[in-house]
Parts: C-alpha cells; sequence; structure tokens
C-alpha cells in the first residue's frame, strides 16, 4: 500500500464541515468512527472526547489546503510540519492479506500508530499520507474546491495538474453556471447594441428635419 493512499484520512476528515453551508457532520463519536473506514480496531477506540478533539485536527488540516490553495508553500509546509511532530507515527512492513502467485507475503510500507487516544492514530495518519502526497506530487495537489459555497478539500491526480473542483457534480454545477453567466452577458450586450442602434437612428431622423 502507498502511503500516500493515507492523504484520504485527511480528505475525510476536512471534507465532515463545509463552514460556508453552515454543515458539520462530525457531531458524534459515531461520526468520528466513520472516519475510520475499514480501520474498524482503531475506530472502537474512539469516545465521547474524541469529537471535540477531532474537530481542533480538522481545523489545522484545512490550513494547510488553504495554505496550499492560496500558493503558500511554506506556511502549508509548516502547518503540516507541526501536524508530525505532534502526531508521530512508526512506519513497518507489513505484508498481510497479500500473496502473490508463489504464495509469498507482498511487502509494502504501513503506518502503524501506537495513540493514547483516537484522535492522535487517526491524526497521525492523515498528516503522515498528507505529507507523503505533498513530497510526492507537490503543494500545489492539493486544492479547495472552487465551485462557491462547497470549498471541500481534494488531492489532484490528474495528469496535467487541471482539477479544480472536489467531485463532478461540483464541476458540473460550475460549468452550469458559467454558461448561464455568459449567456446573460450576452443578453445584456444584445440589449444594449440596439439601444444604441435605436438612439442613433432618432438622432439621424431628428438632424435630418
Amino acid at each position: 500500500m502507498e502511503l500516500a493512499y493515507y492523504s484520504d484520512y485527511a480528505v475525510r476528515l476536512v471534507n465532515s464541515e463545509e463552514p460556508a453551508r453552515g454543515k458539520d457532520t462530525l457531531t458524534t463519536v459515531e461520526a468520528v468512527r466513520d472516519l475510520f473506514g475499514d480501520n474498524s480496531s482503531a475506530a472502537r477506540r474512539a469516545t465521547d472526547a474524541d469529537v471535540t478533539r477531532f474537530r481542533s485536527v480538522r481545523a489545522r488540516l484545512r490550513g494547510v489546503f488553504e495554505a496550499a490553495d492560496k500558493g503558500d508553500e511554506t506556511l502549508a509546509v509548516d502547518l503540516l510540519n507541526s501536524l508530525l511532530l505532534e502526531f508521530p507515527v512508526s512506519p513497518q512492513i507489513s505484508g498481510h492479506d497479500f500473496r502473490d502467485d508463489d504464495g509469498r507475503p507482498l511487502w509494502h510500507m504501513h503506518l502503524a500508530d501506537h495513540p493514547s487516544n483516537a484522535t492522535a492514530g487517526y491524526a497521525a495518519i492523515a498528516a503522515m499520507g498528507l505529507a507523503f502526497h505533498l513530497t510526492e506530487y507537490g503543494v500545489d495537489r492539493l486544492g479547495l474546491c472552487e465551485a462557491a459555497p462547497c470549498r471541500n478539500a481534494y488531492l489532484d491526480t490528474s495528469t496535467n495538474r487541471s482539477r479544480r473542483y472536489c467531485s463532478d457534480r461540483c464541476a458540473t454545477r460550475a460549468n452550469v453556471a458559467a454558461y448561464r453567466a455568459r449567456k446573460r452577458l450576452e443578453a445584456d450586450r444584445s440589449g444594449s447594441s440596439g439601444l444604441a442602434a435605436e438612439s442613433a437612428q432618432r438622432s439621424s431622423a431628428s438632424g435630418d428635419r
């Protein structure tokens, strides 16, 4: 498993809140556990106290995406480094559940955590995964959706670094809005041209008299 895979932990946590819409799904311990996905053993460590702790880490991770979105690479790296220092992990070689044709394990790197609570474990994995993604692909591969008021976080894995939206739904919504705006502008210009032509005709008629 590539270590950059763990960057999805950061995206899931950041996107549990949509500040511009006033939405926040991270309100219960069950919501915290859902963020762990298939990592059920880690999820079982979560308690009600982790709700507040998760929100704090979420704000710091969003800060990384916001800095990257603004092109401030140094700030993005500094913010991420502070999380890495506070929530360390232990990289380990793992071969669980994978076998090649000869029946041998398919060895890969795995992030093992030994946290005092569920938040520390999740934050460690999310921060390390995001760090690997950032150093592998570049800070400009961390973005925030341009389809207002969404602003969800995303990881740009496109070949030409062209991603601007968190989902196809937001991309479609933004394209439709841009199309309608162009049509309104064209209609306004057409109307202005018509009024100008009519005014010119009136002026010409008055001059003829």
